[in-house]
């Protein structure tokens, strides 16, 4: 299977040797790709001299648009399997293999790492705890299937989940509403457990403003979705 493992990079300096590191060391073996976002800072000249594969946007599209520049390089590239592993130093490499081991039994066509589904060290804030079962009740009631963990980032997409996001993909925060469309595109979806660290460097931009923003914005897309033929 070829494999690629797509890092959405934006001002991640500080993070993404370590991210690099962490997946040479410990990740499957894989090709992989930083999308630098339109970064301000030395992103893209680490990515470079750490020789991973490069795509550098003229300006910051938000991890919408970097992702789906991850997902057309891999259906062009003729890549099988796509992984999202974000840039922040979050999420762990070793754990890749749970979603490859989740995608290849075959019972789903995108695999979501969860938090939430076996009892482990992270702890939201408040309004993101809160965010996260708002978006978890009205995914699962949507799918019709138990989603513990809507907002996660760490996920691993099939051939045809690669063709369907290179074609289409939300821009603005878009795990949550990328579930629907695969629901309604008729594929399935799975979530298996992993564990994930906070973020090594810099801050979160969600504050609870911004919490109560994204909520809002992120239900009306959904129901939007919903109702499009």
């Amino acid at each position: 299977m070829k494999i690629l493992i797509i890092v959405p990079a934006y001002n991640e300096e500080k993070s993404l040797h370590g991210v690099i590191r962490d997946l040479r060391d410990h990740g499957p073996q894989a090709d992989i790709l930083v999308v630098n976002d339109g970064s301000r800072d030395r992103t893209e000249i680490i990515a470079r001299d750490l020789g991973v594969k490069v795509l550098g946007l003229s300006f910051n599209l938000g991890i919408g648009g970097a992702m789906q520049t991850g997902y057309r390089y891999a259906e062009q590239k003729g890549y099988d399997i796509a992984i999202q592993f974000d840039g922040d130093g979050q999420h762990v490499a070793t754990e890749v293999q749970t979603l490859l081991d989740g995608l290849r039994q075959g019972r789903a066509d995108i695999v979501v790492g969860s938090r939430f589904l076996q009892p482990g060290e992270y702890r939201p804030s408040f309004f993101r705890k809160l965010g996260i079962w708002i978006f978890s009740v009205v995914l699962s009631a949507i799918l019709r299937m138990r989603i513990t963990d809507t907002t996660s980032g760490f996920r691993a997409a099939n051939r045809r989940v690669i063709e369907f996001f290179a074609r289409t993909y939300p821009e603005d925060y878009p795990e949550v509403e990328s579930l629907v469309l695969l629901h309604r595109a008729g594929m399935t979806i799975g979530e298996v457990p992993v564990v994930m660290r906070d973020r090594t460097e810099g801050r979160s931009s969600i504050t609870p403003i911004r919490s109560a923003y994204y909520m809002i914005k992120v239900l009306l897309a959904v129901f939007i979705d919903l109702l499009k033929k």
